[in-house]
């Protein structure tokens, strides 16, 4: 089997951050979003290659993907953001088995063991919310398969969110249906992946729809900063060996070991990086880079880059690194 990450977006709605941190990379207690997602990959243990599709810091993208994962992979640059269905062509010269496709700006919790014993033509992974109008939905037939995808419908004819977690064992039906797309108009510029799934429907494939038990994005702000929580939550949380004097943590958090806590409430929910220090503050709900200093300040939903300097500021924020905030004297 082969995998294609897709990961060239600019991250737009993550800025400042994403100027410097590709969106995938950005962390959530303590480790890159894109980690969490590979380390499922990786117990596959039957992934012939990994096919990395890059865009927007390429080059920060491909060295921690080399260093950090042994899995054979090629790196292909999209030149230009012409949508989901073009990023997968850019694969094509790699793809001759089953591709299992993932979006890594979002954590799932999926049980992708169910790719061994299927027999279907694809599977599609989808997430029931109640917010339904916010997303591209899965409408099913009475077995279970897909039948088409609605973007954000007006009525609840779906509440089975797409998540951009797909398998596809026809891999023909699948580039052929790409081909296809990429004859059509493009819609405001781009050409989407979920219109040649629906080809492969229209041409009789059957497509599995299976739904996650957890789904946590990571795509801008307050999402990640839920997100950050709930990995906190589900097992990540860690705070030092020693504490300074007067530090105080509420629990859940991700603090590096050799953090500087003197004189301050750690928590709850904060994830804070390697060389970090916070004295005579409070800090809650915040994702923190390294080597960040936070003094005389009350932080509650913030997010902070590496090396970010905070003194004397009340209240929420997002910072880019080897940035100063400071309050009026």
């Amino acid at each position: 089997m082969k995998v294609i990450i897709p990961l060239a977006g600019k991250g737009t709605r993550l800025r400042p951050h994403t100027h410097v941190v590709p969106k995938p990379m950005l962390k959530v207690a303590g480790r890159p979003v894109m980690s969490y997602v590979m380390d499922d990959v990786q117990k596959l243990g039957n992934v012939e290659q990994v096919v990395y599709i890059t865009g927007h810091l390429k080059e920060k993208v491909e060295a921690y993907a080399r260093k950090a994962y042994d899995i054979p992979s090629v790196f292909i640059e999209q030149e230009v953001q012409d949508g989901t269905a073009g990023a997968v062509a850019k694969a094509r010269a790699h793809i001759d088995a089953p591709v299992l496709i993932i979006f890594v700006d979002t954590i799932f919790d999926a049980d992708l063991s169910v790719i061994k014993d299927s027999t279907d033509d694809g599977i599609i992974w989808t997430k029931e919310v109640e917010d339904y109008q916010r997303f591209g939905v899965v409408v099913t037939d009475e077995n279970g398969h897909m039948t088409r995808i609605v973007e954000k419908p007006n009525t609840p004819i779906s509440k089975r969110a797409n998540i951009g977690l797909y398998y596809i064992r026809n891999w023909k039906l699948l580039m052929e249906g790409i081909d296809h797309v990429l004859t059509t108009a493009p819609n405001k510029g781009e050409w989407y992946l979920t219109d040649a799934f629906q080809y492969m429907i229209d041409k009789g494939a059957k497509i599995k729809v299976v739904d996650v038990e957890g789904w946590y994005d990571a795509g801008q702000l307050e999402t990640l900063l839920d997100t950050n929580r709930v990995m906190l939550e589900k097992g990540r949380a860690r705070k030092p060996a020693q504490l300074g004097e007067g530090a105080t943590i509420v629990e859940p958090v991700y603090i590096e070991d050799g953090c500087t806590i003197e004189h301050a409430t750690v928590g709850p929910n904060v994830s804070l990086g390697a060389g970090s220090t916070v004295r005579h503050a409070t800090v809650s709900h915040t994702v923190a880079g390294d080597k960040v200093t936070i003094t005389n300040a009350t932080l509650h939903h913030a997010f902070l880059g590496d090396q970010v300097v905070v003194d004397g500021v009340h209240g929420s924020m997002t910072v880019g690194d080897h940035s100063e905030i400071r309050g009026g004297k």
